[in-house]
């Protein structure tokens, strides 16, 4: 599946924290049954490789992604452990050329966006969002910038993401709301296929 495909199965990409195993794969199958089908694992935990691998033979309907990738080692681990694409904070030119599965890469200003479309990308991560400027960036890059099309992350949320689906280079957004710390902690996986759910529908409003 091409990165275009994925990004476009649903609105929200849920950006997640994996702390204790066992919660993987009960939170994959509650925001899959939400409609929130492509899942970021950010590899900021011991156990975020082999949730990915978890959640990658487990999960049916799950397109499980890896977050947080600085490293071509790190995304060959994450492709070897059933990641279908990755994702990273910055762009990297050495990432762009030895990642094995569709790159993600993260940018925060109009320098960076050119290096990402010089490297051949067609879609980036816009990160750290809110802080870099948010709706305000995307506006003003489309127009020298209209080769590159956007996932929003960092400071996005279920009240400004419709703004930001509004855009005409945005092409889903990625946020950690879906999947909140304390109902995880708490294995409330009914509140968090409502509240994927509520994402999902926002591709209506937009």
């Amino acid at each position: 599946m091409i990165l275009e495909t994925m990004l476009r199965l649903a609105p929200v990409v849920p950006v997640l924290v994996i702390d204790r195993l066992e919660d993987a794969v009960p939170l994959a199958r509650a925001l899959v049954a939400g409609g929130l089908p492509l899942l970021e694992i950010t590899l900021r935990t011991p156990v975020a490789l082999e949730a990915i691998r978890l959640i990658a033979d487990a999960v049916d309907g799950a397109v499980v992604g890896a977050g947080t990738v600085l490293t071509p080692v790190q995304a060959r681990d994450c492709a070897a452990a059933g990641a279908r694409f990755a994702v990273s904070p910055g762009f990297s030119e050495l990432l762009s050329r030895e990642t094995p599965i569709p790159l993600l890469p993260g940018v925060s200003t109009a320098t960076e966006a050119m290096a990402a479309i010089a490297a051949g990308h067609r879609f980036a991560k816009l990160f750290p969002a809110e802080a870099v400027g948010g709706k305000a960036l995307l506006k003003a890059l489309a127009g020298p910038l209209p080769h590159l099309t956007f996932c929003p992350t960092g400071g996005v949320t279920l009240e400004n993401a419709p703004g930001y689906l509004a855009l005409d280079n945005v092409v889903c957004v990625g946020g950690s709301w879906i999947a909140p710390k304390a109902l995880v902690q708490a294995g409330d996986w009914p509140a968090i296929e409502g509240l994927a759910r509520q994402a999902a529908a926002l591709s209506l409003a937009s």
